[in-house]
């Protein structure tokens, strides 16, 4: 009894430590390749054609307005006013008809200043691959900033690169770990994914006909249920 205990605590150890190492890596290799990519400064972003931004709740699970949906949407107003992106993708979750993370977004940019007519929505931004995905594929788009939280982007940027894609990204205000330190967690663990999804050359859940950025004709998904992914362009 005594051996098997000691042979099941050296193979958790084994396996605590090599995950350990596996994250300490993801993160240093993600970390390292997005750094010259990514900025806080939006004078220092190149001037682009298209902005993505990267969906969230716009409210916690309390009701409170969410702060990384917030800073998102303000940082998208400082590209604009700063005269950096003529166009703008909002994609996130609209998986189910009472959360629409795009139109949330949709709401929050034409309030602050951006007209309507240059915001596009795509609800099949399920994960950050399949909005950085669908960017290019859905889209057109090959080059692009990404707007986020500053350990989302590097993690965007990276999925960009790794793709062939000229992705740059302006991080929004950033938040302490205090304010969501479930979000930290999960980061780690979301990194690690990026080289599986990798390994396995994983696509967006849903993909589609092309839209031309600047065409307003309504398109739709691939998906059997199309209320729940389609991509209007906001007229």
């Amino acid at each position: 009894m005594k051996k098997l205990i000691k042979i099941s605590l050296t193979i958790s150890a084994l396996f605590v430590v090599s995950l350990f190492l596996i994250i300490l890596i993801s993160e240093w290799t993600i970390i390292r390749n997005s750094r010259k990519y990514t900025f806080d400064c939006v004078e220092q972003v190149p001037e682009n054609h298209t902005v993505l931004v990267l969906g969230t709740s716009p409210y916690l699970v309390n009701g409170r307005r969410n702060l990384f949906f917030v800073y998102r949407m303000q940082a998208a107003q400082q590209l604009y006013e700063a005269g950096k992106a003529r166009n703008f993708i909002v994609s996130g979750d609209n998986s189910r008809h009472t959360y629409n993370e795009p139109q949330a977004m949709q709401e929050s940019l034409i309030a602050l200043g951006i007209p309507a007519e240059i915001i596009y929505l795509d609800y099949a931004g399920f994960r950050t691959l399949d909005s950085v995905i669908r960017t290019y594929k859905i889209f057109g788009q090959d080059t692009f900033i990404i707007v986020s939280q500053k350990f989302h982007n590097e993690r965007a940027v990276y999925i960009a690169r790794k793709h062939g894609l000229n992705a740059y990204a302006y991080n929004s205000r950033s938040i302490s770990r205090r304010y969501s330190m479930k979000t930290f967690i999960r980061e780690r663990f979301a990194r690690v994914k990026v080289f599986v999804d990798i390994l396995l050359n994983k696509e967006p859940k849903f993909l589609g006909e092309p839209i031309e950025i600047g065409n307003l004709k309504k398109y739709h998904t691939d998906a059997e249920s199309s209320s729940a992914v389609s991509v209007y362009p906001n007229r």
